[in-house]
């Protein structure tokens, strides 16, 4: 593997050892999250209370070094509350403008859809264009920027959906699951006392993190990947299964995350098995079943599965771009 991709792999494994020090038995979900950190993309972490999901976004915020704000996400929460306010000063006689928690570099939005689709609009532009716009000022935002956003997908009274509009703005959506009785085990012991979160030290900070953010992006695709993922997103459009297929913008998506995703693995170039691990992540929640689909109880994951079955899948003895192998 080239030096420089090397530094991926080694600061991605700095930041897994780091986070596994307080998360128990989510190793795929922590190599998730170092993808969509690598790729500078916004994780839904959506599960059943007492799971681990605000633990396991602030290990993750501490590990990376940076500014770090958390916004619990309530009823009367207003926008104000997420971007600032201009606040008139008497003795200037002018409005000050004063910066809310989104200016961080890791925000963690603690049950996202509590609040109301009023306040939800207030991320929309700071995650797709990593700027905010108050009383027709423009702000930007610092970098790398990202938007952990944590939601119960089981309570619906006092509760507000989020729209596509802004789950699209997630480059994932993950759901961690109970732990093995093992690590439930271990989780008993490790939190019997002090919470170990407060020991936790940052393995990178920011300005490296944009760095390797960008050595990811020379990820070499092969052809015959950018085709194959091509023909995953026409598929989903054609499918009668799907109201809703997958967008340009997943596309994209996907394919910088499958960068990111060769480069935390040791790999120089991207595979196919790459998009296939990250295709219900990256995918799953932006797909909308059709009328008939949601009547007979299909699931978008099942239809995301058989349409992973149906499209061919590419075969070659090396996907990367100069001939060689990596290890």
């Amino acid at each position: 593997m080239p030096s420089d991709l090397s530094r991926v792999a080694q600061a991605a494994g700095a930041i897994r050892q780091n986070v596994e020090r307080v998360v128990v038995g989510h190793s795929r979900a922590i190599e998730l999250l170092l993808v969509a950190v690598l790729t500078e993309g916004h994780v839904l972490i959506e599960d059943v209370p007492g799971i681990g999901k605000t633990t396991l976004a602030k290990a993750l915020a501490r590990s990376l070094g940076g500014s770090f704000q958390r916004i619990q996400f309530t009823p009367d929460l207003m926008p104000g509350d997420i971007t600032g306010v201009s606040i008139f000063n008497p003795k200037t006689d002018q409005f000050e403008y004063r910066p809310g928690p989104v200016f961080a570099n890791v925000l963690l939005a603690d049950e996202i859809n509590r609040a109301t689709p009023r306040a939800q609009s207030a991320l929309l532009e700071a995650m797709e264009e990593r700027q905010v716009t108050v009383d027709g000022t423009t702000y930007p935002l610092p970098r790398p920027f990202i938007v952990l956003a944590t939601q119960n997908p089981i309570e619906l009274e006092g509760t507000f959906p989020l729209p596509e509009a802004q789950i699209d703005r997630f480059l994932m959506r993950l759901r961690l699951g109970y732990p093995a009785p093992e690590d439930e085990r271990a989780i008993l012991h490790r939190f019997s006392r002090a919470s170990p979160l407060a020991a936790l030290e940052p393995a990178v900070g920011p300005d490296e993190l944009a760095s390797l953010s960008e050595l990811c992006s020379s990820v070499g695709v092969h052809a015959s990947v950018e085709n194959y993922l091509i023909a995953l997103a026409t598929a989903s459009r054609g499918d009668p299964s799907l109201a809703l297929g997958i967008s340009p913008r997943a596309t994209l998506a996907l394919y910088r995350a499958a960068q990111s995703l060769a480069a935390v693995r040791g790999r120089a170039y991207v595979t196919p098995d790459d998009v296939q691990a990250l295709a219900e992540p990256v995918f799953g929640h932006r797909l909308v079943p059709s009328a008939p689909a949601r009547m007979r109880g299909g699931p978008a994951g099942e239809l995301l599965a058989k349409l992973l079955e149906r499209v061919p899948v590419p075969v070659e003895e090396s996907w990367s771009l100069d001939g060689r192998r990596y290890p």
